[in-house]
Order: structure tokens, then C-alpha cells, then sequence
């Protein structure tokens, strides 16, 4: 048998390929909507992908599956489980083989066996993987199920879906599944769908795989024995979902088209950006410095960097057409990177390099935190947290309000158009972007609090250390 593992960094995603070397077929278990990486990886080992494998309706990255079928006439393993809500609206297209909690299939001679554990989603399933003839478990494939020192969260289908009053029942739901992930034998492997930066759940570990054993001693769910405890925990504090997870249900439950039939951006001259922006939604990848200093009004700036993908998911229009301001050498992996989370449209890119500085003509200025205390406390700024709301509550800025940069799009109208607005994330990435966002949407007198909520603290510490020494 052969086992290999793919990880999208950019998404925090992991999938797998499973082969059987004696027969070379393989089945990939979650793949990504970039079947590349599992072609060239099968042709290297002389192995031919015959089937794919998921565990739920993902809400965080768009499925290969039905890439692999319509492309490879491979067999699609999906979920029969949960109720008509959560069918795969796709199946009937390709050679799906709907399963049950209990039923086994095969892969050459590797078998792997359904076990059904809703919590996550009610239609979720994992895997577990026996090489040939064991009566041993050698690994189980859990999806969204069990991370690494964390769960997956049950509120996602209420916070992003909008489908009321399932994160209790989610919950309940995960408590029970885990007493039967607790039955299996504690050296049996455990690989997760995700890993640290996912927003699938609150706090999973950077360590790519387990085993049951271990996280039966160090996950705090697997801990928990009171279920109504457990499920106040599990409730409680999980990060705000990205915008585009709605949407995500939405094509990998229905589908989406294949990536072949998806257009190449073309290449525009860097005099049209202007008319560009009219039109469409224009980004500008540069760094957030770069971009403050000078930027085509109108736009918004989402750097090129390892976050870039989540970020698009949260600030891009899934139904505006899109271009983007980057070296031309970067349209291919912008292009798969904005595919990867359904973002079709991108299609038009500008040499960012060839823009003129007679059209980066919009700047904003940025503020030191003593500044802009020193403005808050005069009542001369308002002052704008985009931090998650875990971050708020841990600790905030007494004079600032909050709102979430992936929501300012949609709540800016609620700023006050009296006054200045001086924003701040936790290091300044963040509120770089929020500025962007707020002058592309005609909120000009903004100011950048360079630092972030690290050099506020530091300022307003200083600030308590001094009153003490002053009033000894």
C-alpha cells in the first residue's frame, strides 16, 4: 500500500492519496478542486486514480471529486447519510456510489470502511483504511471530524449556511460520534482534513497527523465527559466563518464547472484600469505599505501572499467579474488559487509594475498609536477594531468599536461620516486591507494606525506606568 499527503497551505487543507501497489489503482480521500498535484504524484508511483472519497459537503475549499468524474471518469464515494438537505445534487452526473455508516468498498486490495460521525455537518463521514486482509485498523480519514488537538466546530451550517438551530444539535451530535472514535484501537492513525489556520475549528494543532491514542490523552473533546459541558465548550468562542463558506456549500453541493472550460484572464494595458474599476471588482496584490502609499482609487489591496486566498473568500464578490493588479508571471497561480475557493471570474490581469504614478493617485496616511490615542481621547477620531470577535473580547481599546474586516463591506454605513476613522487590527496586515476596502467604498478620511492593537497596548501601558510614577 502507499499513502500520500497533499497540504494546501494557503487553505490549511489536507487530502490524501491511498494506491495499491500490486493492482495501481489509487482513490484520493477530499481532493482539491487542482487535480495536478494527485496526477503527477499517480504517474510518478505508476499508479491510475480510479475512484475519490469525501467526507462531507466542504464549506472551505471547492472539491475535486466532481473535477476527477467529469475528467477522468473516476468513482465518486459520497455520503448517503443525513437527510435530503444534505444529498449531493451532482451525484446523478458522474459514477457516484452514495454509502452508509457500515459499508465497506475497495481499492485494489486496500478496504476502507464508512463510519458515519455527524457533529460537523449531519451528512459527514470518515474512513477507515485497512491494508489488505487486516481485521486491524490501520488509520482513520476524518475529514472535519478530529484534528489534531481539536474538533471539527458544529455552528458553521447556522453562521454560514443560515440554517437556524443546528449548531446545539451539531453539537450533541459530535459528543456521540466521538465515543465511537474513542472505540477504536489507540494505535490506529488519525488524518485530519485540516491543520493550524483553519477556520473549521477553534484551535487545531500544526502537527499534520495522530493517532487515537494520542488525542484520546491530549484533546481537550476527547477529554470531556459531561455532555452538557462539552457542548458549551465546543459552542462557545469559535472564530467568525469567512464569507464564501456559504457559497462553498453551495457548488459542492450542487457542483461547479470544471476548471478546463474556465477561461485564461486575459492580459490588459495598463491605461485601462481606471475604466476597470467602473465595471468590475480590481485588486491590487502589492504589499500594504507599497499600496498606501499610492493606489488607483477604487481598488483594493489583498497582498499576494500565503493568506491571499482566504482573504479574496472574504472581501471578493463571487458575482462581479474581477481583475487583478499583479506581475503577469503570477495570472496561473492566481488564477488556481482563486479556483480553489470557486472565484471564476477573474478575468482580466494588469501588470502592476506598468501603472504610472499619474494613476496611483489616492493614498492614506498612517498614525502613530500615541497619535491616534492622543486624537480618541480629544474626541478628534474614531477608531475602528477589524479584529475577530475573540480577539475583541480578550482585550480592546475602550474608545474603539468593532467591526470585522470581512464585514466592513456590507456595515460600513454605520461608520460616522463626521470624523475621521482610524483603524487597527492586532500588527496592521489586517486594517491595510480594511482602509483599502473603506476608501473603495467612498469612506475617504481614514487613517491606518501603524502597529496595530500591539503598539496601542504598549502606548497605553507606558501611559499607566507613567500615571503611577507620578502619583507616588
Amino acid at each position: 500500500m502507499l499513502l500520500r499527503y497533499f497540504y494546501d497551505e494557503k487553505l490549511a487543507q489536507a487530502s490524501y492519496m491511498v494506491g495499491c501497489q500490486k493492482t495501481g489503482e489509487a482513490i484520493v480521500i477530499d481532493p482539491a478542486r487542482n487535480i495536478e498535484p494527485y496526477l503527477k504524484e499517480a504517474e510518478k508511483e505508476g499508479l491510475r486514480i480510479s475512484a475519490t472519497a469525501e467526507t462531507h459537503i466542504h464549506a472551505d475549499f471547492v472539491s475535486g471529486t466532481r473535477e476527477f468524474a467529469k475528467r477522468l471518469g473516476t468513482t465518486a464515494y459520497l455520503s448517503n447519510e443525513g437527510d435530503a438537505s444534505w444529498k449531493y445534487g451532482f451525484a446523478s452526473e458522474i459514477d457516484a456510489r452514495l454509502v452508509k455508516d457500515g459499508e465497506t468498498f475497495k481499492v485494489g486490495n486496500v478496504t476502507l470502511e464508512v463510519m458515519h460521525t455527524p457533529g460537523h455537518t449531519p451528512e459527514h463521514i470518515s474512513f477507515v483504511l485497512y491494508d489488505r486482509d487486516q481485521t486491524v485498523p490501520m488509520g482513520i480519514f476524518t475529514g472535519d471530524f478530529v484534528f489534531v488537538g481539536d474538533i471539527g466546530r458544529p455552528d458553521l451550517l447556522e453562521e454560514a449556511a443560515g440554517i437556524q438551530g443546528t449548531t446545539a444539535l451539531g453539537a450533541k451530535q459530535m459528543f456521540q460520534s466521538l465515543k465511537r472514535f474513542k472505540q477504536l484501537p489507540d494505535f490506529t492513525q488519525v488524518w485530519p482534513g485540516h491543520g493550524a489556520g483553519s477556520a473549521c475549528g477553534k484551535a487545531l494543532g500544526a502537527v499534520p497527523t495522530s493517532t487515537v491514542g494520542y488525542e484520546k490523552v491530549t484533546n481537550w473533546a476527547l477529554r470531556m465527559e459531561d455532555e452538557a459541558a462539552f457542548v458549551k465548550e465546543l459552542t462557545t468562542d469559535q472564530p467568525e466563518p469567512p464569507n464564501y463558506f456559504a457559497m462553498m456549500k453551495k457548488v459542492n453541493k450542487e457542483g461547479i464547472v470544471v476548471t478546463t472550460e474556465v477561461d485564461r484572464p486575459r492580459l490588459a494595458e495598463a491605461n485601462t484600469v481606471e475604466e476597470l474599476v467602473k465595471t468590475m471588482q480590481v485588486v491590487d496584490t502589492r504589499d500594504g505599505k507599497t499600496f498606501g502609499a499610492g493606489h488607483v482609487p477604487g481598488t483594493i489591496n489583498i497582498p499576494y501572499n500565503s493568506k491571499f486566498v482566504a482573504w479574496a473568500g472574504w472581501l471578493v464578490d463571487f458575482n462581479q467579474d474581477i481583475a487583478i493588479l499583479a506581475a503577469t508571471d503570477q495570472l496561473e497561480t492566481i488564477q488556481t488559487d482563486l479556483q480553489s475557493i470557486g472565484l471564476d471570474r477573474f478575468v482580466t490581469l494588469i501588470d502592476v509594475e506598468k501603472l504610472t504614478a499619474s494613476q496611483l493617485t489616492e493614498s492614506y496616511p498612517d498614525w502613530t498609536a500615541d497619535k491616534a490615542i492622543a486624537a480618541a481621547e480629544a474626541g478628534d477620531v474614531y477608531v475602528l477594531d477589524v479584529r475577530n470577535k475573540t480577539e475583541w473580547e480578550k482585550s480592546h481599546y475602550e474608545q474603539a468599536h468593532r467591526i470585522l474586516l470581512g464585514k466592513l463591506a456590507s456595515r460600513h454605513e454605520e461608520l460616522p461620516s463626521d470624523q475621521p476613522i482610524a483603524v487597527h487590527c492586532a500588527s496592521g496586515v489586517r486594517s491595510r486591507m480594511a482602509v483599502s476596502v473603506l476608501q473603495s467604498l467612498g469612506v475617504k478620511n481614514v487613517i491606518n494606525i501603524d502597529g496595530g492593537y500591539a503598539a496601542i497596548e504598549d502606548v497605553l501601558h507606558d501611559q499607566t506606568v507613567a500615571g503611577k510614577a507620578t502619583s507616588r
